[in-house]
């Protein structure tokens, strides 16, 4: 078991820069089983220059790019591996996907990933995001690993 997992050490895990790094920090995490971690939010990404200027709300597909990226710390760690060692981890689909109300700046948004199956390197995570314990997003979600 880990905790406080920091973004340096993050971005040993993910190949994942700004903008599109989305995971602060891990908080939590049981290598084979769940990871908790979490973004911050903030008023100064890039996206909220387009979406929706007057009323910042941050992109749903964003927020699951940030659950599978969760996911993708979990799936690394849980291997023992690094996309240095010639791995990385695919996003490859989303199934019963919900959103249930928006993330906008000021939220912490809680990552929350659990791993279902790993079957011939298909992942599957069962994740959500929430917001002060209310639920923003959820999804199955499938993440491929493969050579890079």
């Amino acid at each position: 078991m880990e905790v406080e997992i920091s973004i340096e050490e993050i971005q040993e895990f993910l190949p994942h820069r700004y903008p599109m790094l989305l995971v602060d920090r891990v908080i939590h995490m049981v290598s084979g089983e769940s990871i908790t971690a979490y973004k911050n939010i903030t008023t100064n990404e890039p996206f909220f220059m387009g979406h929706f200027p007057g009323k910042q709300v941050m992109p749903g597909v964003l927020i699951i790019e940030a659950m599978a990226q969760a996911s993708g710390i979990l799936g690394f760690k849980t291997m023992d591996k690094k996309p240095e060692d010639g791995s990385i981890y695919y996003f490859v689909g989303a199934d019963d996907l919900r959103f249930k109300r928006p993330a906008i700046p000021g939220d912490k948004l809680i990552l929350n990933s659990k791993v279902i199956t790993n079957k011939k390197g298909i992942w599957k995570f069962d994740c959500s995001a929430t917001v002060d314990s209310e639920l923003v997003a959820k999804a199955m979600i499938l993440c491929a690993d493969r050579p890079k």
